[in-house]
């Protein structure tokens, strides 16, 4: 079967690499003229981390990834008021977890495609062509690539979903978030092996030390309005500068360009039209209050791979688990980022009951959710 992935990131590399290995001809189509670099840090385990053991990619991802001894929240003088030990949540999930940059896990991905795997970059589809035995990408060049199945893994803002679904899928959360590597020696110092979180109400900053001296910053803040800034660098030094401990000092350093998006989930009637389906972000996005996002990407593309004859199979297959990600991702919101000092408390409180015996098994296990068996 020949299949046209519309992404070249997490959810579309994986399904590409599992469809190659199958035998299948596959074809992806990134707009992006070349690997994207920008990213956050994700914690992976759960039903993707069990998608990538059976794709032989583990060895690899450990490579890349990092140890990272805990979630630590620090005041305005950078003091440690409480902390989340990454070892408790590796026990909730017998081991199974790392932490790896976005970049890094598509990396992965990327290297190890099979032979039969053909990616453009520069590739932009503007047009979707629906047939009762195939489906048609137009690019943006005016060339048209024929598949017997399309499939959009191409994120929440995704191009095949629009073309196809329709508009109004997205659902805004309340928040925006950013991400940003930097160079500085001594912040580097600070963080490294860890991840320090502002224990701050309503926006935060995130750093942790990377392998190769840089630093990785990771911001979020309460908005009402999904609607992106024209200039996000500047949006988030007006929004972030007032904050303390070394948050001043990593925004000076802030490169022209950054990620920046809302943080939303998407959620719509069917994933399946035809000869099209979507997989990924582009149908299912859990948002970064879940956790889960690279995961569930890999293990839905491994799902959907197993069903290409009957792609609304793999939705009502796949769907519910996504579904149950959601609605754990809305749930804790309130607490991911406080809106209020009270909030703020409770939250550090918490953090701080983590560390009692059972306690902290009861956390760990609302953390990575229901147990997952792929197909």
């Amino acid at each position: 079967m020949r299949v046209v992935v519309a992404g070249a990131g997490i959810a579309g590399l994986a399904l590409a690499h599992r469809l190659g290995t199958l035998g299948h001809d596959v074809v992806v189509l990134e707009r992006a003229p070349a690997p994207r670099t920008a990213g956050y840090m994700v914690d992976f385990f759960g039903p993707g981390y069990d998608a990538a053991e059976r794709m032989g990619l583990l060895p690899r991802l450990r490579e890349l990834g990092y140890r990272v001894a805990e979630a630590a929240y620090v005041d305005r003088r950078g003091r440690r008021v409480a902390g989340l030990r990454f070892d408790r949540l590796a026990r909730a999930v017998d081991g199974r977890l790392l932490s790896i940059m976005r970049p890094d896990l598509e990396r992965a991905l990327r290297e190890d495609l099979p032979p039969g795997v053909e990616l453009r970059h520069g590739a932009r589809v503007v047009g979707v062509e629906r047939h009762a035995d195939h489906a048609v990408a137009r690019l943006a060049d005016g060339s048209a690539v024929p598949g017997d199945l399309l499939v959009g893994a191409d994120g929440v803002h995704s191009a095949v979903r629009r073309l196809v679904f329709g508009d109004g899928h997205v659902r805004h959360l309340g928040f925006h978030t950013a991400a940003f590597t930097f160079d500085d020696p001594a912040v580097h110092e600070l963080v490294r092996g860890r991840f320090c979180v502002t224990d701050t109400v309503g926006r935060q900053v995130g750093f942790y030390g990377l392998r190769d001296g840089r630093v990785a910053a990771f911001t979020v803040h309460r908005t009402s309005s999904p609607r992106l800034p024209r200039d996000p660098r500047a949006a988030v030094l007006e929004t972030y500068g007032s904050l303390g401990w070394v948050v001043p000092r990593a925004l000076a350093r802030c490169p022209a360009e950054i990620y920046y998006d809302q943080v939303a989930q998407v959620e719509l009637p069917r994933w399946t039209s035809g000869r099209v389906a979507l997989v990924g972000d582009a149908c299912g996005a859990v948002s970064l209050l879940a956790g889960q996002g690279a995961s569930l990407g890999i293990a839905g593309a491994w799902v959907l791979a197993g069903h290409l004859d009957d792609p609304a199979g793999y939705e009502r297959a796949w769907r519910p688990v996504v579904e149950d990600r959601q609605r754990v991702a809305r749930s804790g919101a309130r607490w991911f980022l406080p809106a209020s000092p009270l909030r703020l408390h409770a939250r550090r409180l918490a953090v701080r009951l983590s560390t009692l015996p059972g306690v902290d098994r009861v956390i760990a296990t609302s953390l990575v959710g229901k147990p997952v068996t792929l197909g």
